[in-house]
């Protein structure tokens, strides 16, 4: 049995050799590069292909994968949509992902950029870097006041209900599917709207659907009670970059974090030397901002969740390739 592990960072690294010493007979071959049309080549002679969601799983690759007869895809994330899921099919490759490496990672930094809004902690760094010890005028705000708004609760937002409600806030929560726990305690409400409405703080923990995309835009935005602070841990389509700088701009979002971006592929994760030299104009705007709070999505990156990516996605795939099916395989 043979495994292609592509995109393996030095800090997955140590995970998945103690996964190849729990299965000395599945030869393990970990290669840097992420999986592309130019890297497809180096899974000839594999069965099966593990793989971190950063490029788009095209035609092009998932044909030339079907060709070398590789036909279990297992990836170290939850997103599917960047798969070619025709080109899947067409080859008989099945897919699986890691749908829940560790909601509380995600859910524990949503909380903390709530925290860090309130609090105005990045006007006082700054402030203390020239020297300006003072408190005014950025007095802050407490959670216990706040009503939190979650969007979608599924394992992170319930997460994120649990941990905000320790703080004392009010919660209310809208998904399309209740949560039956949840629903008992009567935090839903019937709308997006109202939902926008009634938040001092919307957290956004939907997938990246098609009828998600720029899901919070102009009109959305023009729901929300004014001084709406807004956070992002989950998809970057899921906010029109353009509508949250008008709404920052205007004053009807007091303050804003994103560990997620729209147009992120190819700029987190890349160190460019200075901060002139990051290409997106937009993302440069909003991390000047001194109530805008900015992260390279970095939510997931603990070292349970690393852990849990690899080894999940690594026995998902050997579950494909010696059972044909996997409890974590995406319908596609």
């Amino acid at each position: 049995m043979k495994i292609i592990a592509y995109g393996i960072r030095d800090d997955e690294a140590p995970y998945l050799k103690d996964w190849e010493a729990q299965h000395p007979d599945v030869e393990v071959k970990s290669e840097s590069q992420l999986l592309d049309e130019d890297t497809v080549k180096e899974a000839e002679g594999f069965d099966g292909v593990v793989a971190y969601q950063q490029k788009p799983y095209t035609k092009a690759v998932l044909d030339q994968l079907g060709q070398y007869g590789v036909h279990a895809l297992s990836l170290r994330n939850v997103g599917v949509d960047n798969v070619d899921a025709d080109a899947a099919k067409a080859n008989d490759i099945h897919v699986t992902n890691v749908p829940a490496y560790s909601p509380s990672a995600i859910a524990e930094l949503a909380v903390t950029e709530m925290m860090r809004l309130l609090r105005n902690t990045k006007k006082f760094e700054d402030k203390m870097r020239h020297g300006d010890l003072t408190w005014a005028p950025d007095i802050a705000e407490e959670m216990n006041q706040q009503t939190v708004g979650v969007y979608a609760t599924g394992r992170i937002g319930r997460e994120v209900v649990k941990i905000v409600k320790g703080f004392g806030a009010k919660v209310i929560a809208y998904d399309p599917f209740p949560n039956s726990e949840l629903q008992k305690e009567g935090i839903y409400v019937d709308t997006p709207a109202e939902l926008y409405a009634n938040s001092d703080i919307l957290t956004l923990h939907a997938p990246a659907l098609k009828e998600n995309d720029h899901m919070i835009n102009d009109e959305t935005i023009g729901q929300m009670k004014p001084g709406i602070r807004i956070i992002n841990a989950a998809r970057g389509s899921l906010i029109d970059t353009d509508a949250l700088i008008r709404g920052l701009d205007s004053g009807k979002i007091a303050g804003a974090a994103l560990d997620v971006y729209e147009d992120e592929v190819g700029v987190f994760n890349t160190n460019f030397g200075s901060f002139d030299k990051i290409p997106d104009a937009r993302l440069k705007d909003l991390m000047q901002r001194d109530n805008v709070l900015i992260t390279p999505h970095i939510a997931f990156y603990t070292k349970v969740a690393v852990k849990n990516m690899v080894q999940f996605a690594m026995d998902a795939n050997l579950s494909l390739l010696t059972t044909g099916k996997s409890d974590k395989e995406v319908n596609l």
